[in-house]
């Protein structure tokens, strides 16, 4: 177990993803979390400090629990992490008249177990305005840049570390084996994380927490949703419950999906739930994106709550929530103000009455697939593309209703349809349409119309933390566009989002 206290980078996640690849368990945790609470963690070998948007010397500055440094295990800082080492430790830092942003060079001046292996000679993602002006008695420099005097430092026998640079980011280019030094040769981690293991660990916990009591599922039908519902099945059998809530918001026929696939799997364990009246009555005049989430995570929630009364004794909910969902949902990033929340994290009630079984939490998406593919779960529903859980109402913006809904659903499945044509569904990450909330003139038949947009939205990504807009073929485009606007009525105009995460994100809304 390796433990990330992060300051606020938007690198964080990309050294859980490295650490991970490594086959080595890690979690991000705030930067000032309690000493006291490491005690839950088994087998913590080594500590990261992120980098952060702040400034040391700031009185407002982020700190780690002051007992972090005399906690007896191996510590890493990056970037502002190394700063916060430097200036405990007794050493200064300073704003620097020579700001270093993007690709810098290094000179390694000192061997280190943290840079055993690489050359003299490497190039590192810079990203601070900050300089170390004293070093920490102690302390020796490891490498240096050509516009600060120390981009590298360590005290070997307190066994902590520090670089100036990023080694997560895949332009630092021994990045990759910086890290394994440090997971490797300092903390003497194995790399035995896999997702066999993670079953095994994680069926043990569920049946521990669980007991004899029973589960209600929140079968969507998507990749998360399944793989939880399939790990819970193999952990506690017939205790789960699912239930499919049709709330009219699914992509187009996703309840018979649902129904045909599933229903072999859990029999009469598998509940369908007719509730698209009274998401759409509660959507009403709701054109807030936040509020749309909020409204359809309470009246989820409220759902299950209603159908655990009419099976009884229903003790647990599940959740499919995965690791990003919580990122995004929360500041534990150490920002102030969080990007989005999700329906399965910030729509929650505070007086539920059911306990939450979570048992993807910790996992991105690709880990959730690759636990999918463990558990003998077909590749058809593990390659689908990743579906928001408020569903299309996040696709809508502006107000919900029947008829933009009906026109998006139709427009959606043309996308997918010739996305699946074209052999590129299971290349792209996500690939969807959204209907805008304005009208254009048009022209049909020699007679004008005034109809909404549709917008394309085709992205690659690894975790859904960043995302690159897809190149899509302009023939392919145009297929859709020609479809779209003589198939679905209440449609005259289609364009493609040339976007990528971040700044935007993947989803409109």
């Amino acid at each position: 177990m390796i433990l990330i206290l992060d300051f606020g980078s938007q690198y964080t996640q990309l050294i859980a993803r490295r650490i991970r690849e490594e086959k080595v368990y890690c979690e991000i945790y705030p930067g000032n979390k309690r000493v006291e609470s490491f005690s839950e963690f088994k087998d913590l070998k080594g500590i990261i400090l992120s980098g952060g948007y702040d400034s040391v010397y700031s009185n407002d500055a982020p700190w780690p629990d002051n007992r972090v440094w005399e906690f007896g295990i191996p510590i890493l800082g990056i970037c502002y992490g190394m700063q916060l080492i430097a200036e405990h430790f007794g050493g200064k830092v300073t704003p620097s008249t020579h700001r270093e942003f993007g690709l810098a060079n290094i000179n390694i001046k000192d061997k280190s177990s943290l840079f055993y292996g690489l050359s003299f000679n490497e190039t590192v993602w810079m990203s601070h305005g900050d300089k170390l002006s004293r070093i920490p008695r102690g302390f020796k420099i490891t490498a240096e840049s050509n516009n600060s005097l120390c981009a590298a430092i360590e005290n070997v026998e307190k066994n902590i570390y520090g670089v100036q640079f990023h080694p997560e980011v895949k332009h630092s280019v021994s990045g990759r084996e910086i890290l394994r030094n440090f997971l490797f040769k300092v903390c003497c981690s194995k790399s035995d994380w896999t997702m066999k293991s993670y079953i095994v660990d994680e069926v043990k916990r569920i049946k521990g927490q669980v007991l004899d009591g029973k589960v209600l599922c929140a079968m969507s039908g998507g990749v998360d949703s399944s793989v939880a519902a399939v790990m819970l099945y193999r952990a506690i059998g017939k205790q789960l419950i699912c239930v499919h809530v049709d709330h009219g918001l699914q992509k187009f026929g996703e309840t018979e999906r649902v129904y045909n696939v599933f229903g072999k799997i859990f029999g009469e364990n598998l509940i369908i739930v007719d509730a698209k009246e009274v998401f759409l009555s509660r959507l009403k005049g709701v054109v807030d994106p936040e509020e749309k989430r909020k409204i359809i995570g309470h009246t989820f929630i409220e759902i299950f709550d209603k159908e655990s009364r009419k099976l009884k004794d229903i003790d647990f909910l599940l959740q499919g929530t995965i690791y990003p969902d919580i990122i995004e949902s929360f500041s534990i990033r150490g920002s102030k103000v969080p990007i989005k929340s999700h329906h399965n994290v910030g729509g929650l009630p505070e007086k539920m009455k059911m306990k939450l079984v979570e048992p993807l939490k910790f996992l991105f998406k690709d880990e959730v697939r690759a636990l999918g593919r463990e558990l003998g779960i077909p590749e058809e529903i593990i390659n689908r593309q990743p579906f928001p859980g408020p569903g299309l109402a996040v696709r809508i913006l502006g107000e919900v209703t029947d008829e933009k809904l009906d026109i998006l659903k139709k427009a959606d499945h043309i996308v997918t349809e010739e996305i699946v044509k074209a052999g590129l569904y299971e290349k792209i990450w996500q690939s969807f349409a959204i209907i805008l909330p304005v009208k254009t003139v048009g022209v049909m038949g020699d007679a004008r119309t005034y109809e909404y947009v549709i917008a394309i939205r085709a992205v690659n990504s690894d975790d859904a933390m960043t995302a690159d807009w897809v190149r899509l073929p302009h023939e392919l485009l145009e297929k859709m566009s020609s479809r779209i606007i003589n198939e679905v009525k209440g449609a005259n105009r289609v364009v493609y989002d040339i976007s990528n995460k971040p700044p935007a994100t993947i989803e409109w809304e």
